[in-house]
C-alpha cells in the first residue's frame, strides 16, 4: 500500500487497525451509530476497529473515568472498546479541571493555566497508545466542540506527531456532528462568536475534515477561511421497506401495545434538549382527539432511549406522564441497537430501532430549536417506509424540509417556545385514520429520500482516504513506477510521474469492438522528431457500466503495448456528460495533488476523446503544441470524416463538406467551442469554472442528463475571459456510424432527438446501415438546410453573444463588415437588457437569443459565409411559415416581436426542432 494512503512506510503491519474516538462518551447515540456506518467500511477493507467512547474527554455524563461495563452490548460484535492508556495519572486531568475548562470557554476568561501542560502529557499517551495498538488510520467524531479543549488540542498534537514518525499520509477523519453555532446558542455554552477558546480545525497533511451538509461546511469555513480540505458527507440510510407482520406483531406483544393501537415510536437520548415531554403532550392530545370524535383506538407512545444517561430528564418524564395521566399509555423500553444492529444482552435482546419501526405507525421528532445537528431519526422513518412528525429546528429544512417531504412539522420559535396547535395535532391524526393519505405519504417519502439520502458515501470515502486517487489500474508495471496493489489484488493508480502532462479521457460504454482502433491510434501518437514518450500522456477509461468485455478488452490491450498507462474508473450514473464529467474531475484532481508538492509546476492538461473516434498519429503533441504557445484554456480539435467513406455518396459528402468548411473559418476566427470528440483543458482553468457541468431534461417522464456538457464547458470558459485556441493540426476522425445507420433521422434534424430534448440512439458496429445508397436531391438540400441551421447560431452568433467584445477586434470586424458587427453588437445589447440577464452563460440560456439573432440576420450572416467560405454556401434556409406569414406583413418591427415569441416558446419545442435539435453531423 502507498505510504500517503494510511499505512505505515516503516513496515506493513499484519492487520491495519481504525482507531475511533468519541467526543459524545455515550455508548449509543447519533454519533455513534454514524462512526459505526463509516466503520463498517473500514472493516470490510480488512480493519481492526477500536473505538473510544469519550469517558475521559467529556465529563458532564457523568462517566468520566469509568470503567466500560455492558456498552459492548449495545454496538456490534467486531467494534472493540478501548481507550488511552494512562489518563488518570496525567497531573491535574480530572472532570473539575475539564469543567473549569468549559467554564472558562463558556465566560470567555482564560483558561486554566495548566491547560498546555495537561494537552502535552494527553498527547504523549494518545501516540503511546496508538503505537501499541499500530493504529493506521483515525476517526475522530465530534472532535472541534470545546468540551474538553485540552484534548482536543492534545489530540491535533498526537496526529501530527503520529503522523510523521508513522510516515502517514491522510490517516484522519475529522468529522464536527456538531459545532457551537448549531449547539445550544441561545445557551451561549460554548462562548460568542468567534469563539476564541475553541480549537480552529488546521490544514494538515494528515486529516480530512468532514460536515454533515453544505450549511455546515459554509459556515466552518467562515469561521476558517482558509481550511483547503473539508467535505460534505450527508447521514445516510439502508433504504428497505418494513416486513410489519410477525415482527410488528412480536414486537407490540413483548411490551404489552395492543395490535389495533396508534403507535408513536420516538427513539433518542434521553436528555432535556431532546424535549419528549412534547410527544407525552402530542399523546395526550390524540387521545382527546380520538375521543371527542368517537373514534375507539388507543394511542400509545414508546420512548426508546438510555435512562442512565441524564437520570434527572428520565425521572422528570416519568413524572410528567403520570402528571399527565399516561403513565398506561407511554412506555419508556430503554436503549435499542441502532437500525439492523442486534443487542447483546437484556431484557430487550435482539429488539432494535428497526424491530420499533416495524411496529410504529408514525415516528416523532419534536426536539428543541438548536440542538439539533443532523436529525437521523427522520432519515431511518423515511427510509424504513414509516412517516414521521418533527419540529421545524434551526437545520430541518436545509436537512429535510428543502427535499419536499410531506410530514406535519411543528414551528418551534428559536426560543424553542413550540405550542402544540390544534390543526397540527388533527394533520397528525389524520395520518393515523387515513390508510390511503398514510400509504402515499410513506410511499413519497421512501421515493424522494431514497434519492437524496441512500447512496452511502462512507465506502466512497474510505476508498479515497486509502487510495487517493480513487481509481484502478490496468497498465503494464514497469521497474521505474511499480504499481500498487490493495485489497483483493484490485490495483490502485499510482500517482502521476513528473514527465506526465495530459491525461486522456475516455468515457466507455459497450465499445469493446472499438477499443483495439481507439487504443492504437493513442499508442502510436508520435511528436515532432519520433514516437511521444509514454511518460508524457496517461489513459483514463471512465467504464460506464458496460454489459460487454469492454474493462477486460482494455485489459488485454494495454498489455500489448508495453509502456501505455491505462487506468480504468466506474460511473454508476448512466451517460456520457457524467462519465465524461467523471473522468475530467478525477484527471483533475489527481494532477493536483502532483503539483501541490512540486515547485512552479508546468501546466497540466485534461483531454477528451471519444471511443468510437480515432485521432490523427499527431494528436496529442499538436495540442500540447498549441496550448503551450498560446497559454490558452481550451484547445479545440479539427473534427472530420474520412471522405473516401463517402465516395459512393457525393450528395452526402457535400453537404457534410460545406459543414465542415463553415467550421473551419469559424475556428480559425474565434476558436470553437469543445467537442468531446476532442479537446484540452488546462486544469487550472479547468477547476477555475467549476469543471464540466451537469444538466438534465426529462423525456418520457424520466430525467436524463443532457448531451452538451462539452459545449456548456466551454461557453463556461468562454464567459470566463480565458482564450479558446483552434488546433487544426490535432485531427479526429469522426465515426460515420451515425450517417451510416441513422441517415434518416440526421436528414430530418433528428439525429439529436427533437423538442428541445437532446438525446442520441444507441448505434453499435454490428447494426446493419439504414442507407446504403445516396442521398436523393430533395434528401442531400434538407441535411443541408438543417446542418447549416445548427451551425450558424452557435458557431457564428454564440461567441459575440458571449464576448460582445470580440465585435471590437479587427479580425471580426472584417469578417462581419463593419456595419453588420455594429449592429449585432446593438441588438445584442438590447436583448440582453429587455431578457433582465446579466449574461447567457447559464446553461442554455444562451439558445433563445442565438435563435433570435440569426432570424434576425440570416441574410447577412449567410451573405458573409458566401464571401468567406464559398458561393456553394447558398442562402437561408426557409423560414417556418408561422414567421413568414408575418415577415410577409412588411413590418419588420412585429416580424422582431414575433421571432422572440417562436423562439422563446417552451412548450412546442418548434424552435429546437427548426435548428436541428443541437446537432445533425
Amino acid at each position: 500500500m502507498h505510504p500517503s494512503l494510511g499505512t505505515s512506510q516503516q513496515g506493513d503491519v499484519d492487520t491495519p487497525v481504525l482507531w475511533g474516538v468519541s467526543f459524545d462518551a455515550t455508548p449509543l447515540s447519533g454519533v455513534v451509530v454514524e462512526f459505526i456506518k463509516l466503520a463498517e467500511a473500514f472493516r470490510q477493507r480488512g480493519h481492526r476497529i477500536l473505538l473510544d467512547i469519550g469517558y475521559d474527554i467529556k465529563e458532564d455524563k457523568g462517566r468520566f473515568f469509568a470503567p466500560y461495563a455492558d456498552e459492548t452490548g449495545c454496538l456490534p460484535s467486531w467494534i472493540e472498546l478501548s481507550r488511552v492508556d494512562g489518563l488518570a495519572d496525567v497531573a491535574g486531568y480530572d472532570a473539575e479541571f475539564v469543567r473549569a475548562t468549559l467554564d472558562a470557554v463558556s465566560r470567555g476568561v482564560p483558561l486554566p493555566s495548566r491547560v498546555d501542560a495537561v494537552s502535552a502529557a494527553i498527547a504523549d499517551r494518545i501516540v503511546a497508545t496508538w503505537r501499541r495498538h499500530q493504529v493506521t488510520a483515525v476517526l475522530v467524531e465530534n472532535g472541534t466542540l470545546p468540551e474538553n479543549v485540552a484534548y482536543t488540542r492534545a489530540l491535533y498534537q498526537a496526529i501530527e506527531r503520529y503522523g510523521q514518525e508513522s510516515g502517514l499520509g491522510k490517516y484522519v477523519l475529522w468529522r464536527d456532528h456538531d459545532l457551537m453555532w448549531s449547539s445550544e446558542p441561545a445557551a451561549g455554552k460554548y462562548g460568542d462568536p468567534p469563539y476564541p477558546h475553541a480549537v480552529r480545525p488546521v490544514n494538515s497533511p494528515h486529516i480530512r475534515y468532514l460536515a454533515l451538509h453544505e450549511h455546515a461546511r459554509r459556515h466552518t469555513l467562515n469561521w476558517v477561511p482558509e481550511l483547503n480540505d473539508i467535505r460534505v458527507l450527508h447521514n445516510t440510510f439502508r433504504f428497505e421497506s418494513t416486513e410489519p407482520g410477525t415482527t410488528r406483531s412480536r414486537f407490540r406483544a413483548h411490551y404489552g401495545i395492543p395490535d389495533d393501537a396508534a403507535l408513536v415510536a420516538r427513539f433518542t437520548r434521553l436528555v432535556p434538549q431532546k424535549r419528549v415531554d412534547r410527544d407525552i403532550d402530542l399523546v395526550v392530545r390524540l387521545i382527546r382527539w380520538f375521543a371527542d370524535r368517537g373514534i375507539d383506538r388507543p394511542v400509545y407512545l414508546f420512548v426508546a432511549g438510555d435512562p442512565t444517561e441524564h437520570p434527572a430528564t428520565t425521572a422528570a418524564l416519568h413524572a410528567y406522564a403520570e402528571h399527565r395521566q399516561v403513565t398506561d399509555r407511554v412506555i419508556f423500553g430503554g436503549p435499542l441497537a441502532p437500525r439492523d444492529i442486534r443487542l447483546g444482552h437484556g431484557p430487550e435482546r435482539g429488539h432494535t430501532v428497526a424491530d420499533l419501526l416495524a411496529a410504529a405507525d408514525l415516528t416523532s421528532f419534536l426536539t428543541s430549536y438548536d440542538y439539533e445537528s443532523y436529525g437521523n431519526p427522520i432519515g431511518e422513518s423515511i427510509a424504513s417506509h414509516v412517516p414521521y412528525l418533527s419540529t421545524r429546528y434551526e437545520l430541518y429544512d436545509a436537512v429535510y424540509g428543502s427535499k419536499g417531504l410531506h410530514a406535519p412539522v411543528l414551528e418551534v420559535s428559536p426560543d424553542d417556545e413550540a405550542p402544540i396547535t390544534d390543526a397540527f395535532v388533527a394533520e397528525v391524526a389524520e395520518l393515523l385514520t387515513n390508510p390511503l393519505l398514510y400509504r402515499r405519504v410513506a410511499t413519497f417519502n421512501h421515493a424522494v429520500g431514497r434519492r437524496y439520502f441512500a447512496v452511502n458515501r462512507a465506502t466512497e470515502l474510505v476508498d479515497e482516504l486509502l487510495d487517493p486517487t480513487g481509481a484502478t489500474s490496468i497498465c503494464q508495471p514497469s521497474p521505474a513506477a511499480p504499481e500498487v496493489y490493495g485489497r483483493g489484488g484490485r490495483a490502485i493508480v499510482p500517482p502521476l510521474t513528473e514527465s506526465a502532462r495530459m491525461t486522456v479521457v475516455l468515457p466507455v460504454f459497450n465499445e469493446a469492438a472499438n477499443l483495439t482502433a481507439v487504443l492504437g491510434s493513442l499508442a502510436a501518437q508520435r511528436g515532432p522528431t519520433g514516437p511521444l514518450e509514454r511518460g508524457v500522456f496517461d489513459v483514463l477509461l471512465v467504464d460506464n457500466n458496460s454489459t460487454d468485455d469492454t474493462v477486460a478488452r482494455a485489459r488485454h490491450l494495454a498489455a500489448t503495448y508495453p509502456g501505455l498507462q491505462v487506468h480504468v474508473i466506474g460511473e454508476p450514473e448512466q451517460g456520457v456528460s457524467c462519465a465524461r464529467k467523471t473522468g475530467m474531475d478525477f484527471a483533475a484532481r489527481r494532477a493536483r495533488l502532483r503539483d501541490a508538492s512540486t515547485v512552479d509546476p508546468r501546466p497540466f492538461y485534461l483531454v477528451s476523446a471519444d471511443a468510437d473516434c480515432w485521432v490523427d498519429p499527431y494528436w496529442l503533441s499538436e495540442l500540447l503544441t498549441a496550448m503551450e504557445g498560446s497559454k490558452a484554456a481550451i484547445g479545440v480539435c479539427d473534427y472530420y470524416y474520412d471522405r473516401e467513406h463517402f465516395t459512393q455518396r457525393p450528395l452526402l459528402w457535400d453537404a457534410i463538406d460545406r459543414t465542415l468548411r463553415c467550421r473551419a473559418v469559424t475556428f480559425g476566427l474565434f476558436g470553437g467551442f469543445p467537442d468531446g470528440k476532442g479537446f484540452a483543458a488546462e486544469r487550472q482553468a479547468y477547476e477555475r469554472v467549476g469543471g464540466i457541468e451537469l444538466s438534465y431534461q426529462l423525456k418520457d417522464g424520466r430525467f436524463l442528463n443532457h448531451l452538451s456538457d462539452d459545449w456548456d464547458f466551454g461557453i463556461l470558459v468562454r464567459a470566463s475571459g480565458d482564450d479558446i485556441t483552434y488546433v487544426p493540426g490535432s485531427r479526429v476522425e469522426i465515426n460515420p456510424r451515425r450517417v451510416d445507420h441513422a441517415i434518416d433521422e440526421v436528414i430530418a434534424g433528428r439525429a439529436y432527438g427533437a423538442g428541445g430534448i437532446i438525446t442520441m440512439r444507441d448505434i453499435r458496429p454490428g447494426d446493419p446501415p439504414s442507407v446504403s445508397t445516396d442521398l436523393t436531391d430533395d434528401e442531400a438540400l434538407q441535411a443541408w438546410e438543417f446542418s447549416i441551421k445548427d451551425f450558424v447560431p452557435k458557431n457564428m452568433i454564440l461567441p459575440v453573444l458571449l464576448t460582445p467584445s470580440l465585435l471590437n477586434e479587427s479580425a471580426v470586424v472584417e469578417f462581419f463588415t463593419p456595419g453588420l458587427a455594429q449592429r449585432l453588437a446593438q441588438r445584442i445589447a438590447e436583448i440582453k437588457f429587455e431578457s433582465r440577464l446579466i449574461d447567457f452563460v447559464p446553461i442554455h440560456s444562451y439558445k433563445s437569443p442565438s435563435f433570435r439573432l440569426y432570424f434576425e440576420f440570416a441574410d447577412e450572416l449567410f451573405a458573409r459565409l458566401r464571401a468567406t467560405v464559398g458561393p456553394d454556401i447558398g442562402y437561408p434556409p426557409p423560414l417556418p411559415d408561422c414567421l413568414q406569414e408575418i415577415r410577409d406583413e412588411g413590418d419588420a418591427q412585429r416580424f422582431r416581436e414575433f421571432v422572440r415569441y417562436y423562439c422563446e416558446d417552451r412548450e412546442s419545442g418548434a424552435a429546437h426542432d427548426y435548428f436541428g435539435n443541437g446537432g445533425v453531423f
